[in-house]
């Protein structure tokens, strides 16, 4: 690379003290050092400051990266925190990573050069589903075209997470893309969704670079509170409004409903029989697709089957099974 184009690491951080070292050691040891790190402290009420500004004195070491610390002065949330930090960004790329999790020291190395050789506004990756004592590769799905890139990921084969993708930032800013304010759970499904709808240049790389911390198996349980229902619902509907008035995507109104099973299928994977009641009655109408997304392993469309039908006997036994057994005994 002749010019070694700056990457703007976005890492929006709240009350995250007893993690956030992982975060600061993995971008410590990249080896590409031509970065723009940005940190947006989200009123922590913790040491997260502290031990932000520590690295970012202890980074004046090296002349090609920058540091800069943003603080807001009320906690805004998630999204808020990323829109700040591409306010200032001034890379060529952006990369989000979330303050407890961590990269592979040659990772932003293979993807700049990559993203350079190919001239690409958006590139993919896999990761690592990380425990205490263990990890499991998570493999992102090959594509050709944006447009099979949007479809793998409604169809439930693709994550939209925002850490597993190197964005040219002038995709972003070309396009005005930023997040919705207030509406922090699926904000980057939607951001995403805008990317792959205006993206020209798209690639996938298999190499596995983030490491997606789970503290235990416990951590892959979730527990949706009605705020987290309801902002979650909110981003899926302007995802609806937007694919519908720009004309993105084929069956849209059946990939909706794809996308919305995925969404909720963390519900189940739970003891909690609350959690497979609201299941049930969140995104109602996509019950009916249940069993029509050939894509979905033959596990998870059984898993739904039997939810539709109630049976929530099952779904507690598929949560000692999957969670409990296997990931309690062979990652714990």
């Amino acid at each position: 690379m002749k010019d070694n184009p700056i990457v703007s690491i976005i890492v929006p951080v709240y009350n995250a003290e007893s993690t956030l070292h992982i975060c600061l050691e993995s971008l410590d040891k990249q080896v590409y050092k031509y970065m723009d790190v940005i940190f947006i402290n989200d009123c922590s009420t913790d040491g997260s400051l502290a031990k932000i500004e520590e690295f970012a004195a202890a980074m004046g070491a090296y002349p090609s990266m920058q540091v800069t610390v943003l603080s807001h002065e009320i906690n805004r949330g998630v999204a808020a925190a990323r829109n700040s930090g591409l306010a200032v960004a001034q890379g060529k790329y952006i990369y989000f990573i979330d303050a407890d999790d961590s990269l592979e020291p040659q990772a932003l190395e293979v993807l700049v050069a990559r993203a350079e050789e190919k001239d690409l506004e958006l590139l993919g990756f896999n990761w690592f589903l990380t425990f205490a004592n263990g990890e499991r590769k998570m493999t992102q799905p090959m594509y050709a075209t944006t447009m099979e890139a949007m479809i793998k990921m409604f169809e439930g084969t693709m994550k939209w997470n925002l850490w597993i993708f190197l964005i040219k930032r002038s995709l972003i800013e070309n396009h005005c893309i930023r997040f919705i304010e207030g509406k922090n759970m699926g904000e980057d499904l939607l951001f995403m969704v805008k990317l792959l709808a205006q993206v020209q240049r798209i690639d996938r790389i298999d190499d596995y670079f983030y490491h997606y911390g789970q503290l235990n198996e416990g951590s892959l349980t979730k527990q949706y509170s009605d705020r987290h229902i309801e902002e979650v619902t909110y981003n899926v509907s302007e995802v609806a409004k937007f694919l519908q008035e720009n004309n993105v995507l084929p069956n849209v109104n059946v990939y909706l409903n794809f996308l919305k099973l995925n969404i909720k299928l963390p519900m189940l994977i739970s003891k909690d029989v609350k959690q497979y009641k609201k299941w049930f009655v969140w995104f109602e109408e996509a019950n009916a697709f249940v069993d029509t997304d050939r894509n979905v392993s033959k596990r998870i469309q059984l898993l739904e089957r039997m939810a539709v039908k109630k049976q929530y006997w099952f779904i507690k036994l598929h949560y000692f099974l999957i969670v409990k057994l296997y990931y309690g005994v062979f990652y714990k």
